[in-house]
């Protein structure tokens, strides 16, 4: 790879070739791809890439760790849309708001832009099996894209993922083990399993490859703005690849000078499991903490990517936010009737620090800010409805639909 130099330990500092089956450093430590920005310079350009017509992920491969030889990944993974949302944005009491609603994905999350590049680094390392645990998104994103390469799959679960994304599992073909335990239970056994069988390992806190394929939403999003950034991007945090990968992504634009500023990082997690918000609050090394939330997919009490996602938060200067479920659902709730976009738990908590921040009066007038939601609301329909309620219920007659609109205060005009 002429783009790539080598992964670099982000604890100690060793170098490792970039090896498609690259994992953590000796040490302990999680690996980050050193790009050499001098090349991609002389190979890319705004006007070359405004040039290109393929709108997924790969449209940014100068960017991303993968051979020239390497194929695009069958599903069409990445360039989801990009709300402008003024309404939101005067309700919420700042200048403007943008929503990236990722869960327009392939299998409905931002996960499918790691396991896009995974996929492609098990092919390039010959792999005909790739595994992962995960509390669902990855999991469902692994097995749908490796499906459309015909990979072979190993997926870990605990037992409280929601059905709806264990139904996905199932129709992609994954060999499915739900496990008897929380999430740090699920990955112990998921790597013992790995390295039992020598499967290809999707984990994140494994693969340093991960954070590149996720770092193409922050790529993204300065295009689809011009490569004008805001002040702020608000995301939601649980092993912390997420957000590393979208800083890395801002910090790779600056270098090759595509844009002049970085926007300070939005980290959200649930006020029942916010271990790496705590570690930036308290400054202090993170401790593990309880999974006591019900946005399912960010609920990771033990985060293996902690080292990357602490960094990201300190570099960019960021601000940490702990949210309620409570607020978490009403931030569902806003998205769905001011923005008509229909995300997930977890996938919606950076609006709910958005507007937690605002209420506080941290965020004003002056501010722009990025809301990437990060899934679907279709994965767990079950609290979508608990929050909102059932469905009015009734006979075939108008004179009681009346009556019980008058009961609602339902206004019927416009």
């Amino acid at each position: 790879m002429k783009n790539v130099k080598y992964g670099k330990c982000v604890r100690c500092g060793k170098t490792y070739e970039a090896v498609p089956t690259l994992t953590n450093c000796t040490c302990g430590g999680i690996l980050d791809i050193v790009y050499d920005y001098g090349y991609i310079k002389s190979v890319l350009s705004k006007e070359k890439l405004a040039a290109r017509e393929n709108r997924s992920m790969w449209r940014y491969r100068e960017l991303l760790p993968v051979e020239e030889t390497t194929a695009d990944t069958p599903l069409r993974v990445g360039w989801s849309p990009l709300y402008d949302e003024p309404k939101l944005a005067e309700m919420l009491g700042i200048k403007k708001l943008w929503v990236k609603d990722d869960g327009q994905n392939p299998t409905a999350s931002l996960k499918d832009r790691a396991s896009a590049m995974a996929v492609a680094k098990a092919l390039e390392a010959g792999a005909e099996t790739i595994a992962c645990s995960s509390t669902g998104n990855a999991a469902s994103s692994l097995a749908g894209n490796a499906a459309a390469a015909g990979l072979k799959t190993f997926i870990f679960v605990p037992e409280r993922a929601p059905k709806g994304k264990v139904a996905q599992l199932m129709t992609f073909g994954a060999n499915v083990i739900s496990v008897k335990g929380n999430y740090e239970e699920t990955f112990e056994l998921s790597k013992k399993a790995i390295d039992k069988w020598g499967w290809y390992n999707r984990n994140a806190a494994i693969n340093p490859y991960l954070s590149e394929g996720k770092k193409t939403v922050s790529i993204e999003i300065a295009e689809q703005l011009d490569w004008k950034m805001p002040d702020y991007l608000a995301i939601s945090v649980g092993d912390g690849c997420t957000i590393a990968g979208v800083w890395k992504g801002f910090k790779d634009l600056y270098a090759i000078g595509f844009i002049d500023k970085l926007p300070r990082l939005i980290s959200a997690q649930a006020e029942g499991c916010h271990p790496i918000n705590r570690a930036i609050a308290e400054n202090k090394p993170w401790e593990p903490m309880e999974e006591n939330t019900l946005a399912d997919s960010i609920a990771v009490g033990v985060p293996r990517n902690a080292d990357k996602a602490l960094m990201a938060i300190r570099e960019s200067n960021g601000i940490v936010v702990n949210v309620t479920d409570e607020e978490i659902m009403a931030a569902q709730k806003l998205l769905g009737t001011t923005c008509g976009v229909f995300g997930e738990p977890a996938g919606v908590t950076g609006t709910a620090a958005v507007k937690k921040l605002c209420e506080q009066g941290v965020l004003g007038e002056n501010d722009t800010v990025v809301s990437v939601v990060t899934g679907n609301g279709l994965k767990d329909v079950a609290n979508a409805i608990k929050f909102c309620g059932e469905p009015m219920s009734l006979p075939n007659d108008l004179d009681l639909l009346v009556e019980e609109f008058d009961k609602r205060g339902i206004r019927t005009e416009a």
